[in-house]
């Protein structure tokens, strides 16, 4: 039974938006992951030749040309990366849903994204080399006729797409970045949750974004060995939880919640499709790459998210997993699982939304949370496809290559990044 704290908001989603490797927008993502089609490919944003991976989840150019944001976007774009690009069009998305240009009070409405910034192309940096001569620069040379626009500066920094949609959207509110790798997008979520329960903000826009299909974004991933290596054709490479799973593959994409207090979205007659029900985090404290071998990060966000919304594990139906197809990560994700849910968790769905659009970093959490909040409404479950050869260490309910039609009320949707930075959060479908 849901028994929320008498002293808290609640906080209801009035609006989402995304973009990803499947879909230029929320309702074609959700459309094209119910029928399990997966956008990894072939890397064409790079020359990846002689890489031991040459794949990864590319969102189309065609989406990103033309005006953004119903026209918003005029005047920043000098300032703007792939990345923001998407997340501007996520945003618009969701706050054309939410009616946010309806709301006459700025300063109550804030921004909050996941967003590590935009990595250097190679053109970049030996471009730099021409204008040094023995660690003398010719600022002068670099800077003239335009030859590296100072604008690329501000495409680095990763608070320059929460500045940006501020100024878009006129958010006058709190606004910041969140930057911890794969679980940025939930917890910006979670925070932005957290002010609006606290009566500290009304509105937020809140969610992540990631394009860093680069050399430089790509050859850490390699050197550390992370991405899937073996794959018999690139649709096939990102399997979460099958036991030929090798890597996970690295995607670009964005998404946007708006989320609102209850009474205040009642009392302007906004459509309300979900709630965020609760919100946990956690650190493994244990190495920078590794997760924790017994789950106790994950573990930890889970069991705080179910504690914060007021209810049980007994009331969770389904669990967008993390699931990123790496063979460590998923292991400790089924046996996070199994510590919260005990004997109970091998009858709960759980599914991996990356099967289908690789690993979007720092978008993933809200692209996830979203597609969580659209499968409840519409009693839908995605699935996990690639999944052929069953793992004796993961031995949950997948949802196997197949969408499943299941009335769903209570969610968690989980993100867990590098260096043991994790998020859960608990969704639910509106009830007054």
């Amino acid at each position: 039974m849901l028994k929320i704290p008498p002293e808290k908001n609640r906080v209801v989603v009035t609006g989402y938006g995304m973009m990803t490797p499947i879909g230029k927008n929320s309702r074609e993502t959700f459309e094209n992951a119910r029928n399990g089609v997966c956008g990894i490919e072939l890397l064409t944003a790079f020359d990846a030749s002689g890489l031991p991976c040459r794949i990864g989840g590319q969102v189309d150019d065609a989406w990103l040309d033309g005006p953004l944001g119903g026209g918003r976007f005029q005047g920043i774009e000098k300032c703007s990366s792939r990345g923001l690009r998407m997340m501007v069009a996520a945003a618009s998305e969701a706050a054309d849903a939410a009616g946010l240009d309806s709301i006459e009070e700025r300063g109550r409405i804030g921004v909050s994204l996941g967003y590590h910034g935009e990595n250097p192309r190679i053109e970049d940096v030996l471009l730099f080399y021409k204008y040094s001569n023995g660690g003398s620069w010719d600022i002068d040379g670099l800077s003239r006729h335009g030859v590296y626009s100072y604008f690329n500066f501000f495409r680095r920094k990763p608070d320059v797409a929460t500045s940006i949609l501020s100024i878009l959207f006129n958010c006058r509110g709190s606004s910041f970045t969140v930057v911890s790798a794969c679980a940025a997008g939930s917890q910006a979520i979670g925070e932005s949750f957290r002010l609006i329960q606290e009566g500290r903000a009304d509105v937020m826009i809140a969610g992540g974004c990631e394009s860093n299909l680069n050399f430089v974004g790509f050859v850490g991933f390699v050197l550390i060995r992370a991405l899937a290596e073996r794959y018999s054709s690139p649709e096939k490479a990102s399997r979460p939880f099958d036991r030929k799973r090798n890597g996970f593959v690295m995607s670009e994409g964005a998404g946007a919640l708006v989320l609102e207090n209850l009474d205040h979205a009642l009392a302007r007659g906004a459509h309300i499709y979900g709630e965020i029900l609760g919100y946990g985090s956690s650190g493994d404290a244990f190495r920078i790459t590794d997760v924790h071998p017994k789950g106790d990060g994950a573990f930890y966000a889970m069991n705080a998210a179910i504690r914060d919304a007021g209810i049980t594990s007994e009331d969770i139906e389904y669990i967008n997993a993390h699931g990123t197809s790496t063979v460590q990560n998923d292991y400790i994700e089924t046996l996070a699982i199994k510590r919260v849910f005990g004997e109970r968790a091998a009858s709960i769905p759980v599914s991996s939304n990356k099967s289908m659009t690789g690993h979007t970093i720092a978008g993933a959490g809200a692209i996830e949370a979203a597609l969580t909040i659209m499968g409840m409404n519409e009693s839908v479950i995605l699935p996990t496809i690639n999944y052929e050869f069953p793992d004796p260490k993961c031995d949950l309910d997948y949802v196997p290559n197949q969408a499943r039609r299941v009335e769903h009320s209570i969610a968690l949707s989980n993100s867990f990044g590098f260096g043991g930075q994790n998020a859960a959060l608990c969704l639910g479908k509106f009830r007054k």
